[in-house]
């Protein structure tokens, strides 16, 4: 029985979406998770010869309605890697200008965070 592979995380970065004025959490939640993902370059895959497609990529969103974002279309923004999405109850809704305001435009903010982990090679091995 062979064990299971101690995967590292080697890359963790956060981001911040938002959707001004279609109160989008799906639309928000890319747009922090594109943030995130735009702060780094995995070069450390190709220097070690690694398969960009064994990584593991945990993203958490956070957003005021965990319920509205589409996770299934956040996961198909990301290029790489074994993708799994947790949405949970974080980011901001600032609502509209005026108390009066029935308009309905309130302004979503979503954070994001993306851990990559990999089975790195063992020195000497």
């Amino acid at each position: 029985m062979s064990a299971t592979p101690k995967l590292k995380r080697i890359i963790l970065e956060m981001g911040t979406g938002n959707d001004l004025h279609g109160g989008d959490y799906t639309k928000a939640a890319i747009r922090a998770v594109q943030d995130a993902i735009h702060h780094s370059s995995l070069s450390i895959i190709r220097s070690l010869g690694l398969d960009s497609r064994k990584m593991l990529v945990e993203v958490t969103i956070g957003v005021q309605q965990p319920d509205k974002v589409d996770a299934e279309a956040v996961k198909a923004t990301l290029p790489h890697g074994q993708v799994s999405i947790r949405v949970v109850k974080g980011g901001l809704d600032v609502p509209p200008y005026t108390t009066d305001d029935t308009s309905g435009d309130t302004a979503v903010i979503a954070s994001a965070a993306v851990a990559v982990r990999l089975d790195l090679p063992q020195p000497g091995g």
